[in-house]
């Protein structure tokens, strides 16, 4: 069996001040794509990305489509340079780098469907406040039971072994974590978000979104996508439903990299700020490489460390 590259995508919370500007200017087309984000989705994404400070990108609804933007403009530098993926996966709104990595949408489309869903989930989230919470060295198992027996809470992201992240209502979330270190977690922590995602608190982004995503027309992927909802290679029929299921299905990325290593997945390729995702795949399998794309250095390294072994 070949050994094979997945791009990696990540999500929320990935954004940094500046993101994406050194690739941009080095490369034209990565500006394009933040060019033809911007008219697609109404925001000036250039300034927001390249200018703005972390406050200002802290809003959902300018955050997720910044950042899915920097991601695909990262992903046309590594193209201009002839890599391509054999598979590809995402991480929460990552998805909707990863469908048009895999060609399934276009990257203006992905930009414009994610600023409707950023404005979806702050208005959910304004409607049904609550939060989220990192739970640190625990087995998946007992978070999961603690989050069955308080009501209000649920397991949102399964990031790596040893890392949960619940969300829900603000009173449950705070007494979870209480009861987590009770149960022996090293630690709990809050994350600085504006509503509790990937739970039913949101349902009303879900029905606010589903209409934009019905418009599209999705290709059959040329790279397979691995969903995180369901932790498993997903075809064009099924990214409409998911990406609507997603806004309150917990993210499956610790299942889901596993199934990519079982599938002879050897090397992760993280497209997009930051190294979330590399931290992440490193304690699902330490035996992987994983190498993050998120500045023109990294990028100008990348042939030398895919031909490494």
């Amino acid at each position: 069996m070949k050994d094979k590259i997945a791009f990696c995508f990540p999500g929320q919370g990935a954004f940094e001040a500046g993101m994406g500007r050194d690739i941009a200017e080095a490369v034209p087309e990565a500006m394009d794509v933040f060019r033809r984000g911007s008219e697609a989705c109404g925001l000036d994404l250039v300034r927001l990305c390249f200018e703005a400070d972390a406050e200002e990108l802290y809003d959902t609804s300018v955050q997720q489509p910044a950042l899915v933007a920097t991601s695909l403009a990262m992903l046309a530098a590594v193209r201009a340079r002839g890599i391509e993926p054999d598979v590809v996966v995402g991480h929460s709104v990552g998805e909707f780098a990863a469908l048009s990595a895999a060609r399934a949408i276009g990257d203006a489309e992905a930009i414009a469907l994610v600023r409707e869903r950023g404005l979806a989930m702050a208005e959910a989230a304004a409607q049904h406040p609550g939060s989220m919470a990192a739970i640190l060295g625990l087995e998946d198992e007992v978070v999961e039971q603690l989050c069955r027996r308080i009501l209000g809470v649920w397991p949102a992201n399964y990031n790596c072994p040893g890392q949960i992240v619940i969300s829900g209502e603000n009173p449950a979330v705070d007494e979870c974590c209480a009861a987590a270190e009770e149960e022996g977690a090293r630690r709990t922590v809050k994350l600085k978000v504006s509503g509790a995602f990937h739970s039913p608190l949101v349902a009303r982004a879900a029905d606010r979104l589903r209409p934009a995503i019905e418009r599209v027309k999705f290709q059959e992927p040329v790279a397979p996508f691995m969903s995180t909802v369901t932790a498993r290679i997903e075809d064009a029929s099924r990214m409409g439903p998911l990406l609507v299921d997603q806004l309150t299905a917990p993210v499956r990325f610790t299942q889901a990299a596993g199934s990519l290593v079982r599938d002879g997945v050897r090397t992760f390729v993280e497209v997009g700020p930051g190294n979330v995702l590399s931290g992440l795949v490193k304690r699902i399998d330490r035996s992987v490489k994983t190498v993050s794309v998120n500045n023109l250095a990294a990028l100008e390294k990348l042939e030398e460390q895919l031909a490494t072994p």
